[in-house]
Protein backbone atom coordinates (compact mmCIF):
# COMPACT_ATOMS: atom_id res chain seq x y z
CA UNK A 1 0.00 0.00 0.00
CA UNK A 2 2.47 2.40 0.90
CA UNK A 3 5.43 1.53 -1.11
CA UNK A 4 3.43 2.23 -3.70
CA UNK A 5 2.32 6.10 -3.12
CA UNK A 6 6.53 6.13 -2.33
CA UNK A 7 7.63 5.05 -6.02
CA UNK A 8 4.98 7.59 -7.40
CA UNK A 9 5.67 10.46 -5.66
CA UNK A 10 7.59 13.24 -6.57
CA UNK A 11 8.70 16.56 -4.47
CA UNK A 12 6.06 18.87 -5.58
CA UNK A 13 8.99 21.45 -6.58
CA UNK A 14 10.23 19.08 -8.80
CA UNK A 15 7.15 18.70 -10.21
CA UNK A 16 7.63 22.76 -10.97
CA UNK A 17 10.98 21.71 -12.17
CA UNK A 18 12.25 25.33 -9.42
CA UNK A 19 14.86 25.25 -7.55
CA UNK A 20 14.65 23.89 -3.44
CA UNK A 21 14.34 26.68 -0.96
CA UNK A 22 17.56 26.70 -0.06
CA UNK A 23 18.65 27.45 -3.24
CA UNK A 24 16.99 30.21 -3.53
CA UNK A 25 16.84 34.13 -2.47
CA UNK A 26 14.04 33.91 0.09
CA UNK A 27 12.66 37.10 2.03
CA UNK A 28 12.13 36.21 5.63
CA UNK A 29 11.18 39.03 6.26
CA UNK A 30 7.77 38.57 4.17
CA UNK A 31 4.64 38.62 6.39
CA UNK A 32 2.35 35.89 5.81
CA UNK A 33 -1.32 36.34 6.72
CA UNK A 34 -3.18 32.74 7.25
CA UNK A 35 -7.20 32.79 7.20
CA UNK A 36 -9.36 30.46 7.90
CA UNK A 37 -12.85 29.44 9.20
CA UNK A 38 -15.14 26.48 10.81
CA UNK A 39 -14.50 24.36 13.43
CA UNK A 40 -11.36 22.99 15.48
CA UNK A 41 -10.36 20.78 12.22
CA UNK A 42 -10.62 23.59 9.86
CA UNK A 43 -7.88 25.94 12.46
CA UNK A 44 -5.46 23.27 13.56
CA UNK A 45 -3.97 22.71 10.52
CA UNK A 46 -3.09 26.49 9.59
CA UNK A 47 -2.34 26.67 13.23
CA UNK A 48 0.37 24.44 12.38
CA UNK A 49 1.58 25.97 9.44
CA UNK A 50 1.57 28.96 11.13
CA UNK A 51 4.35 27.71 13.67
CA UNK A 52 6.06 25.67 10.50
CA UNK A 53 6.66 29.30 8.96
CA UNK A 54 7.48 31.52 12.29
CA UNK A 55 10.31 29.06 12.58
CA UNK A 56 11.58 29.88 8.98
CA UNK A 57 11.66 33.40 10.49
CA UNK A 58 8.35 34.98 8.85
CA UNK A 59 5.96 37.29 10.00
CA UNK A 60 2.91 35.23 10.36
CA UNK A 61 -0.70 36.08 11.50
CA UNK A 62 -3.82 33.77 11.88
CA UNK A 63 -7.28 35.29 11.35
CA UNK A 64 -10.23 33.16 12.06
CA UNK A 65 -12.94 32.99 14.71
CA UNK A 66 -12.65 35.01 18.27
CA UNK A 67 -13.34 31.72 20.04
CA UNK A 68 -10.22 30.12 19.15
CA UNK A 69 -8.10 33.41 20.00
CA UNK A 70 -6.71 31.99 23.26
CA UNK A 71 -6.04 28.62 22.03
CA UNK A 72 -3.66 30.25 18.94
CA UNK A 73 -2.61 32.39 21.27
CA UNK A 74 -1.14 29.65 23.55
CA UNK A 75 0.96 28.67 20.64
CA UNK A 76 2.86 32.23 20.65
CA UNK A 77 0.98 32.97 17.10
CA UNK A 78 -0.55 36.54 16.46
CA UNK A 79 -4.22 36.46 16.30
CA UNK A 80 -6.50 38.22 14.13
CA UNK A 81 -10.12 38.33 14.71
CA UNK A 82 -13.34 37.31 12.87
CA UNK A 83 -16.67 37.42 13.99
CA UNK A 84 -17.96 34.01 15.84
CA UNK A 85 -21.98 34.78 14.91
CA UNK A 86 -21.35 32.06 11.94
CA UNK A 87 -20.40 29.82 14.14
CA UNK A 88 -22.74 30.54 16.78
CA UNK A 89 -25.54 29.43 14.47
CA UNK A 90 -24.59 25.61 14.92
CA UNK A 91 -25.22 25.93 18.74
CA UNK A 92 -28.32 26.64 18.06
CA UNK A 93 -31.66 24.44 17.95
CA UNK A 94 -31.76 24.71 13.81
CA UNK A 95 -27.82 24.26 14.02
CA UNK A 96 -27.94 20.58 15.88
CA UNK A 97 -31.15 19.55 13.81
CA UNK A 98 -29.26 20.36 10.37
CA UNK A 99 -25.79 18.93 11.44
CA UNK A 100 -27.00 16.04 12.99
CA UNK A 101 -28.44 13.06 10.34
CA UNK A 102 -30.70 11.34 12.64
CA UNK A 103 -33.05 14.01 12.74
CA UNK A 104 -36.14 13.88 10.42
CA UNK A 105 -35.47 15.14 7.12
CA UNK A 106 -38.60 17.53 7.47
CA UNK A 107 -36.86 19.32 10.59
CA UNK A 108 -33.47 19.34 8.93
CA UNK A 109 -35.33 20.70 5.95
CA UNK A 110 -37.10 23.40 7.83
CA UNK A 111 -34.08 24.29 10.04
CA UNK A 112 -31.79 24.36 6.89
CA UNK A 113 -33.99 27.28 5.52
CA UNK A 114 -34.22 29.27 8.55
CA UNK A 115 -30.45 29.10 9.26
CA UNK A 116 -29.84 29.83 5.27
CA UNK A 117 -32.20 33.26 6.10
CA UNK A 118 -29.77 34.12 8.29
CA UNK A 119 -26.76 33.29 6.25
CA UNK A 120 -26.22 36.28 3.74
CA UNK A 121 -25.24 39.17 6.43
CA UNK A 122 -22.87 36.72 7.95
CA UNK A 123 -21.20 35.99 5.32
CA UNK A 124 -20.90 39.71 3.77
CA UNK A 125 -19.36 40.24 7.95
CA UNK A 126 -17.07 37.34 7.52
CA UNK A 127 -15.77 39.18 4.10
CA UNK A 128 -15.67 42.61 5.83
CA UNK A 129 -13.81 40.40 8.93
CA UNK A 130 -11.10 39.76 6.46
CA UNK A 131 -10.63 42.99 5.20
CA UNK A 132 -10.08 43.98 8.12
CA UNK A 133 -7.93 42.31 9.22
CA UNK A 134 -5.58 41.99 5.74
CA UNK A 135 -5.57 46.08 6.23
CA UNK A 136 -4.22 46.21 9.66
CA UNK A 137 -1.60 43.29 8.95
CA UNK A 138 -0.68 44.17 5.40
CA UNK A 139 0.76 40.55 4.25
CA UNK A 140 3.16 39.94 1.14
CA UNK A 141 1.06 36.45 0.55
CA UNK A 142 -2.59 35.52 1.83
CA UNK A 143 -2.89 31.83 2.25
CA UNK A 144 -6.99 30.92 3.25
CA UNK A 145 -9.23 28.21 3.42
CA UNK A 146 -12.20 28.23 0.93
CA UNK A 147 -15.17 29.97 3.57
CA UNK A 148 -12.91 32.75 3.69
CA UNK A 149 -14.26 33.80 0.16
CA UNK A 150 -12.95 37.53 0.53
CA UNK A 151 -9.43 36.71 1.04
CA UNK A 152 -8.33 36.28 -2.88
CA UNK A 153 -10.37 39.65 -3.89
CA UNK A 154 -8.21 41.14 -1.28
CA UNK A 155 -5.22 39.43 -2.31
CA UNK A 156 -6.11 40.76 -5.68
CA UNK A 157 -6.49 44.58 -4.74
CA UNK A 158 -3.02 44.25 -2.32
CA UNK A 159 -1.38 42.77 -5.58
CA UNK A 160 -0.22 40.01 -3.96
CA UNK A 161 -0.12 36.53 -4.68
CA UNK A 162 -2.44 34.16 -2.78
CA UNK A 163 -2.59 30.20 -1.69
CA UNK A 164 -5.77 28.08 -1.55
CA UNK A 165 -5.96 25.25 1.04
CA UNK A 166 -8.10 22.51 0.79
CA UNK A 167 -8.57 20.03 3.66
CA UNK A 168 -10.15 17.07 0.82
CA UNK A 169 -9.64 16.79 -2.57
CA UNK A 170 -12.51 18.14 -3.72
CA UNK A 171 -11.76 21.34 -5.68
CA UNK A 172 -9.00 20.17 -8.64
CA UNK A 173 -10.22 18.16 -10.99
CA UNK A 174 -9.19 14.59 -11.89
CA UNK A 175 -10.57 11.22 -13.37
CA UNK A 176 -8.88 9.08 -10.61
CA UNK A 177 -11.50 9.89 -8.20
CA UNK A 178 -15.40 11.78 -7.62
CA UNK A 179 -15.57 14.30 -5.36
CA UNK A 180 -15.34 13.45 -2.05
CA UNK A 181 -19.47 12.36 -0.99
CA UNK A 182 -20.14 11.89 -4.58
CA UNK A 183 -21.08 8.08 -4.79
CA UNK A 184 -18.60 6.58 -7.44
CA UNK A 185 -20.03 5.42 -11.24
CA UNK A 186 -18.45 3.75 -13.68
CA UNK A 187 -19.53 6.14 -16.20
CA UNK A 188 -17.22 7.74 -18.78
CA UNK A 189 -15.97 11.61 -17.67
CA UNK A 190 -18.08 11.35 -14.31
CA UNK A 191 -15.59 11.64 -11.86
CA UNK A 192 -14.07 14.71 -13.54
CA UNK A 193 -17.78 16.18 -14.74
CA UNK A 194 -18.30 15.63 -10.48
CA UNK A 195 -16.16 18.36 -9.62
CA UNK A 196 -18.35 21.44 -11.57
CA UNK A 197 -20.77 20.79 -8.73
CA UNK A 198 -18.54 22.09 -6.21
CA UNK A 199 -17.54 25.09 -8.60
CA UNK A 200 -21.52 26.00 -8.77
CA UNK A 201 -21.95 25.62 -4.86
CA UNK A 202 -19.22 28.44 -4.61
CA UNK A 203 -20.98 30.35 -7.94
CA UNK A 204 -23.46 31.34 -5.13
CA UNK A 205 -21.50 33.47 -3.58
CA UNK A 206 -20.27 35.11 -7.12
CA UNK A 207 -23.10 38.48 -5.95
CA UNK A 208 -21.87 39.05 -2.35
CA UNK A 209 -18.25 38.62 -3.59
CA UNK A 210 -19.02 41.33 -6.61
CA UNK A 211 -20.65 44.02 -4.43
CA UNK A 212 -17.42 43.55 -1.68
CA UNK A 213 -15.06 43.95 -4.91
CA UNK A 214 -16.88 47.23 -6.36
CA UNK A 215 -16.59 48.40 -2.08
CA UNK A 216 -12.75 48.32 -2.99
CA UNK A 217 -12.54 49.24 -6.27
CA UNK A 218 -12.37 46.14 -8.58
CA UNK A 219 -14.52 45.31 -11.73
CA UNK A 220 -16.41 42.66 -11.35
CA UNK A 221 -15.89 38.85 -12.06
CA UNK A 222 -18.15 36.98 -14.43
CA UNK A 223 -17.39 33.45 -13.79
CA UNK A 224 -18.17 31.26 -10.37
CA UNK A 225 -14.83 30.21 -11.42
CA UNK A 226 -13.07 33.01 -10.05
CA UNK A 227 -14.93 33.20 -6.61
CA UNK A 228 -11.73 31.84 -5.52
CA UNK A 229 -9.40 32.32 -8.41
CA UNK A 230 -9.95 35.88 -9.66
CA UNK A 231 -9.01 35.71 -12.95
CA UNK A 232 -6.22 38.44 -12.69
CA UNK A 233 -4.39 35.65 -9.76
CA UNK A 234 -5.68 32.37 -11.90
CA UNK A 235 -4.53 29.99 -11.25
CA UNK A 236 -3.76 30.24 -7.62
CA UNK A 237 -2.10 27.63 -6.02
CA UNK A 238 -3.68 25.27 -3.90
CA UNK A 239 -2.16 23.46 -1.11
CA UNK A 240 -3.90 19.68 0.34
CA UNK A 241 -2.50 18.90 3.87
CA UNK A 242 -3.37 15.29 3.47
CA UNK A 243 -0.71 12.32 4.12
CA UNK A 244 0.24 11.17 0.10
CA UNK A 245 0.14 7.78 1.97
CA UNK A 246 -3.47 8.47 2.02
CA UNK A 247 -4.59 10.66 -0.99
CA UNK A 248 -1.42 10.00 -3.69
CA UNK A 249 -1.52 13.19 -6.12
CA UNK A 250 -3.45 12.03 -8.97
CA UNK A 251 -1.15 12.29 -12.46
CA UNK A 252 -3.61 14.52 -14.06
CA UNK A 253 -3.39 17.30 -11.55
CA UNK A 254 -2.02 20.48 -13.06
CA UNK A 255 1.57 21.45 -11.16
CA UNK A 256 -0.18 23.88 -9.05
CA UNK A 257 -2.26 21.64 -7.27
CA UNK A 258 0.08 19.72 -4.42
CA UNK A 259 -0.53 17.16 -1.62
CA UNK A 260 2.31 17.98 1.32
CA UNK A 261 1.34 15.83 3.54
CA UNK A 262 -0.75 16.25 6.86
CA UNK A 263 0.02 19.46 8.70
CA UNK A 264 0.41 17.93 12.04
CA UNK A 265 0.27 20.35 15.20
CA UNK A 266 1.78 19.34 18.24
CA UNK A 267 0.45 19.34 21.94
CA UNK A 268 1.38 22.69 23.48
CA UNK A 269 5.27 22.39 25.40
CA UNK A 270 3.33 22.48 28.65
CA UNK A 271 0.65 19.53 28.23
CA UNK A 272 0.33 17.29 31.08
CA UNK A 273 -2.44 15.01 30.97
CA UNK A 274 -4.70 14.98 33.40
CA UNK A 275 -3.50 13.13 36.71
CA UNK A 276 -7.11 10.87 36.63
CA UNK A 277 -6.72 10.27 33.08
CA UNK A 278 -3.25 9.64 33.27
CA UNK A 279 -3.90 6.98 36.36
CA UNK A 280 -7.54 5.37 33.92
CA UNK A 281 -4.86 4.55 31.37
CA UNK A 282 -2.65 2.82 33.32
CA UNK A 283 -5.01 0.85 35.34
CA UNK A 284 -6.01 -1.32 32.03
CA UNK A 285 -5.72 -2.34 28.86
CA UNK A 286 -5.61 0.57 26.18
CA UNK A 287 -9.60 1.77 26.08
CA UNK A 288 -11.88 2.52 23.26
CA UNK A 289 -12.16 6.35 22.58
CA UNK A 290 -15.30 7.90 21.15
CA UNK A 291 -16.08 11.54 20.57
CA UNK A 292 -17.69 13.57 17.42
CA UNK A 293 -15.68 17.02 18.01
CA UNK A 294 -17.86 19.97 17.04
CA UNK A 295 -20.95 18.03 15.41
CA UNK A 296 -24.13 19.06 17.79
CA UNK A 297 -26.01 16.11 18.60
CA UNK A 298 -30.26 16.78 19.08
CA UNK A 299 -29.84 14.55 22.18
CA UNK A 300 -26.75 14.41 23.52
CA UNK A 301 -27.77 11.82 26.59
CA UNK A 302 -29.06 9.45 24.21
CA UNK A 303 -25.95 9.29 22.47
CA UNK A 304 -24.01 9.09 25.40
CA UNK A 305 -25.77 6.43 26.54
CA UNK A 306 -25.25 4.03 23.27
CA UNK A 307 -21.59 4.58 23.21
CA UNK A 308 -21.27 3.76 26.31
CA UNK A 309 -23.66 0.15 26.12
CA UNK A 310 -21.91 -0.29 22.94
CA UNK A 311 -18.24 0.12 24.19
CA UNK A 312 -19.11 -2.03 27.33
CA UNK A 313 -20.91 -4.98 25.37
CA UNK A 314 -17.83 -5.03 23.25
CA UNK A 315 -15.75 -6.21 26.46
CA UNK A 316 -13.70 -2.54 26.66
CA UNK A 317 -12.83 0.20 28.68
CA UNK A 318 -13.92 3.96 27.45
CA UNK A 319 -12.83 7.04 26.88
CA UNK A 320 -15.47 9.63 25.65
CA UNK A 321 -14.74 13.39 25.22
CA UNK A 322 -17.95 15.87 25.42
CA UNK A 323 -16.16 17.85 23.26
CA UNK A 324 -17.92 21.25 21.23
CA UNK A 325 -20.48 19.35 20.52
CA UNK A 326 -21.61 19.08 23.65
CA UNK A 327 -21.75 14.80 23.98
CA UNK A 328 -22.89 14.08 27.60
CA UNK A 329 -21.96 10.66 29.14
CA UNK A 330 -21.57 8.98 33.03
CA UNK A 331 -18.28 8.41 33.98
CA UNK A 332 -17.61 5.21 35.65
CA UNK A 333 -14.96 2.83 36.92
CA UNK A 334 -14.54 1.29 32.80
CA UNK A 335 -15.67 4.69 31.76
CA UNK A 336 -13.72 8.35 31.45
CA UNK A 337 -15.22 11.42 31.03
CA UNK A 338 -13.05 14.13 29.38
CA UNK A 339 -13.61 17.48 27.45
CA UNK A 340 -11.20 17.41 24.86
CA UNK A 341 -7.37 16.19 25.39
CA UNK A 342 -4.20 16.53 22.35
CA UNK A 343 -5.71 13.67 19.57
CA UNK A 344 -1.61 13.66 18.79
CA UNK A 345 -1.22 12.69 22.61
CA UNK A 346 -4.74 10.39 23.28
CA UNK A 347 -4.92 8.67 20.17
CA UNK A 348 -1.87 6.68 20.00
CA UNK A 349 -2.80 4.92 23.46
CA UNK A 350 -6.44 3.72 22.38
CA UNK A 351 -7.37 0.55 21.24
CA UNK A 352 -9.16 1.99 18.60
CA UNK A 353 -10.93 5.54 18.18
CA UNK A 354 -14.88 6.15 17.35
CA UNK A 355 -15.39 9.48 15.89
CA UNK A 356 -17.50 11.69 13.11
CA UNK A 357 -15.00 11.49 10.42
CA UNK A 358 -13.75 15.20 9.82
CA UNK A 359 -10.66 15.90 8.28
CA UNK A 360 -8.76 16.25 10.94
CA UNK A 361 -9.48 14.09 13.56
CA UNK A 362 -9.31 11.08 10.81
CA UNK A 363 -5.81 12.15 9.99
CA UNK A 364 -5.01 11.63 13.64
CA UNK A 365 -6.44 8.48 13.74
CA UNK A 366 -4.63 7.66 10.80
CA UNK A 367 -0.93 8.84 12.60
CA UNK A 368 -1.83 7.28 15.65
CA UNK A 369 -1.77 3.44 13.89
CA UNK A 370 -4.83 2.56 15.72
CA UNK A 371 -7.98 1.43 13.90
CA UNK A 372 -10.66 3.81 13.19
CA UNK A 373 -14.56 3.47 13.59
CA UNK A 374 -16.20 6.56 11.74
CA UNK A 375 -19.90 7.31 12.59
CA UNK A 376 -20.32 10.24 9.52
CA UNK A 377 -22.85 12.97 10.14
CA UNK A 378 -22.41 14.36 6.70
CA UNK A 379 -20.63 16.79 4.32
CA UNK A 380 -17.47 14.86 3.24
CA UNK A 381 -16.96 12.46 6.35
CA UNK A 382 -18.60 9.26 4.76
CA UNK A 383 -15.71 10.06 2.26
CA UNK A 384 -13.39 9.57 5.40
CA UNK A 385 -15.35 6.57 6.38
CA UNK A 386 -14.95 5.13 2.77
CA UNK A 387 -11.50 5.71 2.89
CA UNK A 388 -10.61 4.26 6.20
CA UNK A 389 -12.36 0.71 4.72
CA UNK A 390 -9.90 0.74 1.36
CA UNK A 391 -6.70 1.75 3.21
CA UNK A 392 -7.93 -1.10 5.48
CA UNK A 393 -7.23 0.52 8.71
CA UNK A 394 -11.24 1.03 9.57
CA UNK A 395 -14.16 -1.16 10.71
CA UNK A 396 -17.25 -0.90 8.89
CA UNK A 397 -18.79 2.78 9.55
CA UNK A 398 -21.52 3.34 11.82
CA UNK A 399 -24.12 6.45 9.77
CA UNK A 400 -24.99 8.33 12.61
CA UNK A 401 -28.76 8.79 10.78
CA UNK A 402 -28.88 4.48 11.07
CA UNK A 403 -26.31 4.14 14.40
CA UNK A 404 -27.75 1.49 17.18
CA UNK A 405 -25.78 0.60 20.36
CA UNK A 406 -25.85 -3.16 18.29
CA UNK A 407 -23.91 -1.46 15.03
CA UNK A 408 -21.39 0.17 16.89
CA UNK A 409 -20.43 -3.10 18.86
CA UNK A 410 -20.04 -5.10 16.21
CA UNK A 411 -17.40 -2.39 14.70
CA UNK A 412 -15.51 -2.38 18.00
CA UNK A 413 -15.60 -6.08 18.15
CA UNK A 414 -13.97 -5.82 14.48
CA UNK A 415 -11.57 -2.98 15.24
CA UNK A 416 -9.96 -4.66 18.47
CA UNK A 417 -10.37 -7.99 17.16
CA UNK A 418 -8.98 -7.96 13.54
CA UNK A 419 -5.07 -8.48 13.71
CA UNK A 420 -4.44 -7.84 10.48
CA UNK A 421 -6.60 -4.25 10.85
CA UNK A 422 -4.21 -3.51 13.50
CA UNK A 423 -0.93 -4.19 11.55
CA UNK A 424 -1.99 -2.43 8.54
CA UNK A 425 -3.02 0.80 10.87
CA UNK A 426 0.54 0.68 12.75
CA UNK A 427 2.02 0.75 9.37
CA UNK A 428 0.12 3.43 7.77
CA UNK A 429 0.68 5.34 10.96
CA UNK A 430 4.47 5.11 10.61
CA UNK A 431 5.02 6.04 7.16
CA UNK A 432 2.45 9.13 8.00
CA UNK A 433 4.62 9.98 11.03
CA UNK A 434 7.84 10.07 8.62
CA UNK A 435 6.16 12.42 6.46
CA UNK A 436 6.99 16.11 7.09
CA UNK A 437 3.23 17.72 5.33
CA UNK A 438 4.24 21.15 6.80
CA UNK A 439 7.70 21.40 5.92
CA UNK A 440 7.16 20.85 2.56
CA UNK A 441 3.98 23.05 2.42
CA UNK A 442 6.41 25.97 3.91
CA UNK A 443 9.35 24.52 0.78
CA UNK A 444 6.27 25.12 -1.49
CA UNK A 445 5.08 29.01 -0.23
CA UNK A 446 9.18 29.90 0.08
CA UNK A 447 9.23 29.06 -3.46
CA UNK A 448 6.15 30.87 -4.46
CA UNK A 449 7.74 34.09 -2.62
CA UNK A 450 10.84 34.09 -3.91
CA UNK A 451 9.09 34.10 -7.30
CA UNK A 452 6.43 37.01 -6.50
CA UNK A 453 6.86 40.67 -7.21
CA UNK A 454 7.68 43.03 -4.39
CA UNK A 455 4.16 44.62 -2.94
CA UNK A 456 3.73 48.17 -4.13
Amino acid sequence: MCSLADAAWRHPLERLGLPRPHDTEIDLGAKILLATYGSRGDVEPFLALALGLKSRGYSVSLMTSTRFAEWIGAYGVDFLPMSDDTLAQIETDDGRAVLDSSTGWFKRLNAGRRLAQKAKPFAKQMIEDAWAGARAFEPDLIIFHPKVLGAPHIAEKLRIPAMLVFLQPMFVPTSAFPVPGFPALPLPGYNRLSYGIVSLSFGLYRKPINQFRRQIGLPAISSRNEVLSPRKLAPVPVLHPIGRHVVPRPDDWPDWAHVTGFWRLPPPADYSPDPELKAFLEAGPPPVYAGFGSMPVADPDKLGDMLVKAIRSAGQRGVIATGWGGLKAKAANDIFVLDAAPHGWLFSRMAAVIHHGGAGTTAAGFHAGVPSIICPFGVDQPYWAQLSIKLGVGAKPVPRKSMTAEKLEASIREAVNDQGMQERARELGKELRNEDGTGEAVEIIETLLAGAPKRR
